[in-house]
């Protein structure tokens, strides 16, 4: 699964690892303890007037349906499987519909060990100044309690995709997000790519990921804590 991760750079990096053409106009606080259900930023592609623009936007982690009565589901939405993603009705359409890439330095893995304990491991690329993309869906939850005209009438909110951990994974949990490539960036974006068929295809061929593993400190497993020093190696 994916339920922590590390958003260390500044926004020109992204704006620049992802070649994004819009985006929104403050600045991002790096993290390096990003939790569900808080805010995180996510690239998309959208074609409006013939036009097609990529966007770097904020959502909240944890993907509420359109049809949801109350947004506290989305805590238990933090991340889709991608083996049944275009089957489940919390995410199908958006799996059509509204794909994105969550930008990351890296993210954490709890190993189980045999007596029990757990040991926090940071995964991150071979190059650590590198950005990964983690595959990932978008909605927008209108709140009934708020007017048509009323600027937070809508909840931008996604969830991040999972899969089998690779064998050099597979020892530490075992599932991963989805992380695309940058050669299938575009595919993965592409609002043209709608049935469930292609879908499937571009799940398909996002291919295993090179990451490095680093045991790191217990002072990551409390949200409360934050700083370059949770990714420094455990003593």
């Amino acid at each position: 699964m994916c339920g922590r991760f590390v958003i260390a750079g500044n926004k020109a990096a992204m704006l620049d690892a992802f070649s994004v053409d819009e985006s929104f106009e403050d600045e991002m606080n790096p993290s390096w303890n990003v939790a569900p259900m808080t805010g995180i930023p996510f690239v998309s592609e959208r074609l409006s007037d013939g036009t097609l623009t990529r966007r770097l936007d904020i959502a909240r982690w944890g993907l509420v349906p359109v049809w949801a009565k109350d947004p506290k589901i989305g805590s238990r939405m933090i991340n889709a499987r991608a083996e049944s993603v275009l089957d489940k009705p919390s995410f199908r359409t958006a799996a059509a519909k509204r794909r994105a890439l969550v930008p990351a330095n890296g993210y954490y893995e709890w190993q189980k060990n045999p007596d029990g304990t757990k040991t926090p491991t940071y995964l991150h690329p071979e190059r650590e100044d590198d950005l990964i993309a983690f595959a990932a869906l978008y909605e927008f939850w209108p709140d009934p309690e708020k007017a048509d005209g009323d600027p937070e009438k809508w909840l931008t909110t996604a969830t991040i995709l999972t899969t089998d951990a690779t064998d050099s994974l597979g020892h530490i949990h075992d599932r991963s997000p989805l992380i695309v490539p940058k050669d299938l960036h575009a595919d993965w974006l592409d609002p043209a790519v709608t049935s469930k068929q292609d879908v499937q295809e571009l799940i398909d061929a996002i291919p295993e990921p090179v990451l490095v593993p680093r045991v790191v400190g217990k002072e990551v497993g409390s949200v409360r804590n934050d700083g370059p020093h949770l990714i420094e190696p455990a003593e």
